[in-house]
């Protein structure tokens, strides 16, 4: 259907409208306020992220932005999650570095699965942190306005294998963070296509009160490439439930990410087991099948990508 409405042109449009105006069974469903109606939805489902029409401004507070979190996994893969792009998780990522560093980590893992951004300035200030002095990072680009570029003025605080997860809680900032390091460093991204919101909004009041967020300048990649509307798409991309994400990174904080990631081992059939007429195996089976608690654990299926692929390289380049 949208393929058809797109062959139109202007004239069969305009007969299109006057003909329903002129000979649908009920002419109220075709005034101007419905026509007009029609119009803003079908836009919005057109413009995507593009066009928002928010409610009369609430009180409700706003959901608390999601923290920094760093770990170092297998004692040699850096993993970092910088979260809301903030001054204070800024901080803690520099610092989360600085201890890698010091241990001489072979690979990081930036995961922006739990990263979205309005504010540019912030994203570029972490872009930087892994892009070369110098080099253009994104570009805001408005109709009729100049371009405002934004450049890296420092040192990248890591240069080495890396690899970018992502998927559509990926927004804004965090989409421009994600196509300059793969232009830049080369990073693999896994997972799922970021949001498409890399855009920048104005947010514009109707009479009513309620509130028409326009997009009105769009991020544009080192390549030159639009980041809007089609978001950066993965180089493997892996399916995970967005449930279980949020459930792993609100737990991971107590256990790390180790349980999450990493099978627990089980017990094998041996010598003392034929002995006493057992089978470990199979009774560690039966327990796994009857015990809901065993399914409740969830795994990041998209982290695990991510150390399988660092590991494969690794062995690729020993070689």
């Amino acid at each position: 259907m949208e393929e058809l409405i797109n062959s139109l042109n202007a004239a069969d449009l305009q007969a299109a409208i006057t003909l329903l105006k002129n000979n649908f069974t009920n002419p109220d469903a075709i005034n101007e306020t419905q026509l007009n109606r029609a119009m803003l939805e079908g836009l919005m489902v057109r413009l995507g992220h593009g066009l928002i029409l928010l409610p009369e401004k609430s009180s409700a507070p706003a959901e608390p932005a999601s923290s920094f979190y760093g770990e170092l996994l297998e004692s040699h893969i850096g993993y970092l999650r910088p979260g809301a792009f903030t001054s204070a998780n800024l901080q803690a990522m520099e610092k989360k570095l600085a201890e890698f560093t010091g241990k001489k980590i072979d690979a990081l893992i930036v995961d922006l699965r739990a990263s979205a951004a309005n504010d540019f300035n912030i994203a570029a200030d972490f872009t930087k942190r892994f892009c070369p002095k110098g080099k253009t990072l994104f570009t805001l680009r408005k109709q009729g306005k100049q371009d405002r570029n934004f450049t890296s003025d420092r040192d990248p605080a890591y240069q080495g294998l890396l690899v970018v997860l992502a998927d559509g809680d990926s927004a804004g900032g965090a989409e421009a963070f994600a196509a300059a390091l793969r232009f830049y460093n080369k990073a693999l991204i896994i997972g799922q296509a970021t949001a498409g919101r890399a855009v920048e909004y104005s947010d514009l009041p109707l009479p009513s009160g309620k509130v028409l967020r326009v997009a009105v300048s769009e991020v544009v990649a080192p390549d030159g490439k639009s980041l809007y509307p089609g978001g950066v798409k993965p180089d493997l991309p892996v399916d995970m439930p967005a449930v279980d994400k949020r459930q792993i990174f609100q737990m991971n904080a107590e256990k790390g990410l180790g349980p999450f990631v990493y099978e627990t081992g089980r017990p094998h059939l041996n010598e003392a087991a034929l002995m006493a007429g057992t089978n470990p195996e199979l009774e560690s089976a039966e327990q796994r099948r009857g015990r809901v608690q065993a399914n409740l654990t969830p795994r990041d299926s998209v982290l695990q990508r991510a150390l399988d692929v660092i590991t494969s390289l690794e062995i690729y380049q020993k070689r």
